[in-house]
C-alpha cells in the first residue's frame, strides 16, 4: 500500500515551503496566525536561523515557536523545564508549538503508604 502524500490545508509540503512567512500565516489557526502576524521574538529568530544552518540537535527554550515547513527533517533539543528532549521534526507537526512535544509533567505513581500515613490509607495497601 502506497504512503499517503502530506496536505496541510490543500497544500503539499513543498508548496508549504515556497510561502513566505504571512502567506503561510493565514493557513494556520486564529492562535498561530496572530502569533506570527505580530513577528518573531528575537529567540526564535535565532533559533530559525540555527535550523537553517542545518544544525542538528540544536538545543532551545523556546517552546512557543511554530513548526514551520523549513524547519522539517532536523531534530530539536526542546526544554521541558528540567532536560532537554529530543524531537525529531516531522511533516504532521506543521502549525504546532514546539513545547506541544515537550511535556512538563511526568506521570505520578505511588508505590505503598508512607510512614505517618493514616489507618485508613495503610489498609489500602493489603487489598
Amino acid at each position: 500500500m502506497a504512503k499517503k502524500e502530506f496536505t496541510y490545508r490543500g497544500k503539499k509540503l513543498e508548496e508549504l515551503k515556497e510561502l513566505s512567512l504571512t502567506e503561510f500565516a493565514e493557513l494556520l489557526p486564529s492562535r498561530a496566525r496572530r502569533s506570527l502576524k505580530r513577528g518573531l521574538t528575537e529567540q526564535q529568530k535565532i533559533l530559525l536561523k540555527k535550523i537553517k544552518n542545518n544544525k542538528q540537535n540544536v538545543e532551545t527554550h523556546c517552546r512557543d515557536m511554530i513548526v514551520l515547513p523549513e524547519m522539517i527533517g532536523g531534530t530539536i533539543k526542546i526544554h521541558n523545564g528540567k532536560t532537554f528532549v529530543q524531537v525529531a521534526i516531522v511533516e504532521e507537526m506543521v502549525g504546532h508549538y514546539l513545547g506541544e512535544f515537550s511535556l512538563t509533567r511526568n506521570r505520578v505513581e505511588h508505590s505503598a503508604p508512607g510512614i505517618g500515613a493514616t489507618r485508613s490509607s495503610a489498609a489500602l495497601s493489603v487489598k
